[in-house]
């Protein structure tokens, strides 16, 4: 009994070692206080959470909960008023702003709800600006082959629809191959079925390019397609869950 207890503990711990060595983010006692003249106002309280290699979680919470504040930090664009976070072997809380833009631009791809495209140029054209800097990347084309825009490349964004010119975002983020995508309410301006078709493309980046994939929503239904949903209320992360069976994006319903 003792040996297989013994036995039991040590696989216990090579579990932990190994699902440490895997979490490429490492978030400690995360707080960001906001300050607005005499008032403050605490976006995020103390949150503890590790993001693994290649897995696609669902940070999930009302508006104002703390969502997008987390997400901002974990991509290096704001910093926490206290707590670390640490990134590999990068220790993003004590980065100054060069080393944050260098994280940002070698190893993260964002997406947003609005799609930030720069209306003079093509959906080719808007891909290109990341494949010029990037160190990396793929091309532009494959990038917009990849979301299924292959015949849309040399349109503008005027003359593309809201889940094109979100395609079109998802392919200027994965162009410069990330480790990291970073989602923020990528269907929020969607109608369902467009929103549906968006998440199949940020699934199948997330399971063909093996990239770390967080999306954040207010929109329960989305949590289902989800390795683990983390759902954060009130600045605190309240409650974790892994899905013990992942459904695809065609089969959510909201």
């Amino acid at each position: 009994m003792k040996e297989q207890r013994q036995r039991s503990d040590a696989q216990t711990s090579e579990a932990s070692v190994n699902a440490a060595a895997d979490a490429v983010f490492q978030i400690r006692g995360v707080t960001k206080v906001y300050r607005m003249g005499e008032v403050e106002v605490h976006a995020l309280k103390g949150v503890d959470l590790e993001l693994y290699r290649g897995e696609l979680v669902v940070l999930l919470g009302a508006s104002g909960s703390g969502k997008s504040t987390l997400l901002n930090i974990i991509g290096g664009l704001d910093t926490p008023t206290e707590g670390t976070v640490v990134y590999q072997d990068h220790i993003l809380t004590s980065a100054d702003e060069s080393e944050l833009t260098r994280f940002r631009r070698e190893h993260v791809g964002f997406v947003f709800q609005f799609y930030n495209l720069i209306p003079s140029l093509t959906a080719l054209e808007n891909v290109e600006l990341i494949t010029e800097i990037a160190e990396s990347p793929i091309s532009a084309k494959e990038a917009l082959e990849m979301v299924g825009l292959s015949e849309r490349i040399d349109h503008f964004p005027a003359q593309l629809s809201g889940g094109e010119q979100q395609r079109v975002a998802i392919a200027r983020a994965v162009a410069k191959q990330p480790d990291v995508l970073l989602c923020d309410e990528p269907t929020g301006a969607l109608d369902v079925t467009t929103g549906k078709l968006v998440l199949k493309v940020i699934e199948k980046v997330n399971r063909e390019l093996g990239t770390t994939t967080a999306i954040i929503t207010h929109n329960a239904a989305i949590a289902a397609m989800a390795d683990r949903v983390i759902h954060i209320g009130s600045g605190r992360i309240t409650e974790i869950i892994r899905n013990s069976e992942k459904k695809s994006p065609e089969t959510l319903v909201w």
